[in-house]
């Protein structure tokens, strides 16, 4: 698979304290990639310099070849960088629809009459189509979610992070998610990368685990195999088999 963006000694302090610590990962096209680790581990801040909101202290994000380590959030946004944030974060006395050709026109550059097809589209696949004139501040969570996904889709991503987006959900709701996170992946071609604490809707959609603790990147592989090792015991429990 063709690289799609590497991480290269990614770094970001805050006085003393690092919360990403040289962290160098490469990400294929096309891959659905997990993150997971212990609160404070620095899964939310390596997305935050993966698009651009948080620069990093020292270290390169390496996008299509090109070091985009300089480039601004809105900049590696139309560039095909996207992103879900773990609390929603809608225009609540606007629409759906609004919400989602707001980031069609702003965030990937669109013509109206190319942003409203976009937004019509992404409605559909994120059924949400049937609440598009509903105001955003109205709707139960799981469509929130829905419609923090459909702005990032808005917006074309080649490359999609979503944080914790399926907290809170019911074991239904969490079902129907993990079916579109897969189609986005499988049957529309767009790099996922994914932190979760639910772990079993995770482990449904990713082929590749990282884990992340203290900032470091301290395992990466078979999702199985790293969710069954000792030392992601030992990181969420304190416990081992020793």
């Amino acid at each position: 698979m063709q690289g799609l963006v590497e991480l290269v000694g990614l770094s970001r302090s805050y006085g003393a304290l690092k919360v990403t610590d040289n962290v160098t990962l490469g990400i294929p096209r096309g891959e659905a990639l997990g993150i997971v680790g212990p609160n404070g581990a620095g899964k939310t801040t390596l997305f935050n310099l993966i698009t651009g909101t948080v620069a990093p202290s020292s270290g390169r994000v390496i996008w299509r070849g090109q070091d985009i380590t300089a480039l601004s959030a809105a900049s590696r946004c139309r560039a095909g960088i996207a992103r879900s944030f773990q609390v929603p974060q809608p225009f609540a006395g606007m629409t759906v629809y609004e919400n989602v050709l707001t980031a069609a026109i702003f965030g990937a550059g669109l013509t109206a009459r190319a942003a409203r097809a976009r937004t019509r589209d992404v409605l559909e696949a994120t059924e949400l189509a049937d609440r598009a004139s509903r105001l955003a501040g109205a709707l139960p969570l799981l469509d929130r979610k829905r419609m923090e996904l459909s702005r990032a889709l808005a917006t074309n991503p080649d490359l999609l992070l979503l944080d914790e987006i399926a907290g809170g959900l019911t074991d239904q709701e969490c079902t129907a998610l993990i079916a579109l996170i897969r189609s986005i992946n499988r049957d529309h071609g767009v790099t996922v990368v994914w932190i979760e604490h639910v772990v079993h809707a995770l482990l449904a959609v990713v082929t590749r685990l990282v884990v992340l603790d203290q900032g470091r990147v301290v395992m990466d592989g078979d999702p199985h195999t790293v969710m069954a090792s000792d030392l992601v015991r030992r990181l969420y429990t304190g416990l081992s088999d020793d």
